[in-house]
């Protein structure tokens, strides 16, 4: 009996990981249906964790990227949310990686747990502990570490461990870029029945991205690995990378989202000041500029000076061109709602420098310490965002000690980005991961000058995986795992 059972099972782990993986979505897809919510996945999701944990948990790591795209938030009792299905990928990744890493600890060299990239990340991560202990809400900031910590551990140990060569980078690239292109003519099919107008791109983007910014992203950062993928490949791979890079710049141009398409420039120009060894001179200029501006902003009250007039401050939704002339005569109603926010965000700052408000707090605690000469017709805030300034979000949450931490990390970044560009050999696998996460790194940090997209499942994680792959090229450079 035993053996006509076992005649019946599936012969390899990769098979019976397939069957399992097809009874769980069937059973939970009825009872999604029955019960009219995604949440019912849950549990099955579980399960499905469980089976791949006993067989090849690998495969949760692609079918993660696979789904990443696809993720949409849901709400919570007590006003918190999840990301589905990303954030249960996400745990039961964690608890896979830290199984194996429990049961074979020198699957990680000692010198990439070392490198001050991790320790700066583990410091942040202390940090925020400290900093929830005095939080405003308790809930929310032990929310913000459990996520901080299972996005950890799948996109930077996780990265450490599955992403050994070249090739397993670009596989895992392609898998989401494929599914974010499958998003964008999705999203390109619904905005053509509204003719690609600038004031319906929202409502095309749907229930796959919170809103058009984050679409445009993550099509932007998607570009350096489609570019430097199509380089490194030849024939069908080749072809496969050009067509995302035109299907990625078409569902870019046609977001009309104005960071995203300048963020490509930057980052070339950043290329050229990394392979002219200026990294230090940028950071030494930037951080000469920023304490400037500061301290012009805060003599004698300077920054009131910017206050908008609230009925000048305008949405120009049917026409783009208008939209880029109200934003540099700062009569643009989300560039001036985010100066209201920024406002809010420096005083909060000012009265909790050490600790701040605490970990993912600052919604609704920045409405005590707004100056009602920013405000703008939308300043009642009914989406629930945040400061629009990743940077000014962790300085009002976690005060000083949190933002120079988080300047300290993309410092070293940057740093550690331009020495191995001169250590990686032209026209070599090393090099050209290498420019793709790199390129990817600066367009993510464009973008947090004006929103805050770290905890965005599809934005912080290669936010993440690009900073541990620098450890890894590291790794690479010193003749260590290298294969093309």
């Amino acid at each position: 009996m035993n053996q006509r059972l076992a005649s019946w099972l599936p012969a390899s782990p990769e098979q019976r990981v397939f069957a399992g993986f097809v009874v769980l979505l069937l059973g939970g897809g009825a009872t999604a249906a029955l019960l009219e919510t995604p949440l019912a996945l849950l549990p099955l999701a579980l399960l499905l964790g469980l089976l791949v944990l006993l067989t090849e948990w690998r495969v949760v790591y692609y079918l993660l990227f696979l789904t990443l795209a696809f993720s949409r938030e849901e709400p919570l009792p007590g006003g918190l949310s999840l990301d589905v299905p990303s954030e249960p990928l996400l745990l039961i990744l964690t608890g896979c990686i830290l199984t194996v890493l429990l049961i074979r600890s020198s699957v990680i060299s000692v010198r990439e747990v070392r490198h001050p990239l991790v320790v700066i990340l583990l410091l942040m991560l202390l940090w925020s502990v400290v900093s929830t202990t005095f939080s405003v809400d308790t809930t929310k900031s032990v929310k913000y570490l459990l996520a901080k910590t299972w996005y950890l551990v799948p996109f930077g140990l996780g990265t450490l461990l599955l992403l050994v060569r070249p090739r397993d980078l670009w596989r895992v690239a392609g898998t989401y870029t494929a599914a974010v292109c499958a998003t964008v003519l999705i999203v390109g099919v619904r905005h053509a029945t509204k003719g690609f107008t600038f004031d319906t791109i929202n409502e095309a983007v749907g229930n796959l991205y919170r809103n058009h910014v984050i679409y445009a992203t993550v099509l932007a950062l998607l570009l350096p690995f489609a570019l430097y993928g199509a380089r490194s490949t030849k024939g069908t791979a080749r072809l496969a990378w050009r067509i995302a890079i035109g299907i990625l710049l078409f569902g870019l141009f046609t977001s009309y989202t104005r960071a995203s398409m300048l963020s490509l420039p930057v980052a070339g120009i950043l290329y050229w000041v990394i392979r002219l060894r200026q990294t230090r001179l940028l950071l030494a200029g930037t951080v000469v500029g920023l304490l400037a501006s500061t301290s012009y902003f805060l003599s004698q009250n300077n920054y009131m000076l910017y206050a908008p007039d609230f009925e000048k401050t305008i949405f120009n939704g049917e026409d783009f061109s208008k939209h880029l002339e109200a934003t540099y005569k700062l009569q643009d109603v989300s560039g001036m709602e985010r100066v209201y926010r920024w406002v809010a965000a420096g005083r909060m700052a000012a009265d909790k420098p050490l600790v701040g408000s605490g970990p993912s707090t600052f919604y609704p605690e920045y409405k005590r310490y707004t100056v009602r000469s920013f405000r703008t017709y939308v300043s009642e805030n009914p989406e629930k965002s945040t400061t629009h300034n990743y940077f000014l979000l962790v300085l009002a949450e976690q005060g000083f000690p949190g933002l120079i931490l988080f300047l300290i990390l993309l410092s070293v970044a940057l740093l550690t980005i331009e020495h191995l560009y001169h250590r990686t050999q032209h026209g070599s696998q090393p090099r050209y991961v290498l420019l793709a996460c790199s390129m990817s790194f600066v367009i993510i940090l464009f973008h947090l000058l004006l929103n805050e997209l770290v905890e965005v499942d599809k934005i912080g994680s290669f936010f993440f995986i690009n900073l541990f792959m620098l450890i890894r090229i590291g790794t690479w450079t010193r003749g260590e795992l290298v294969s093309e």
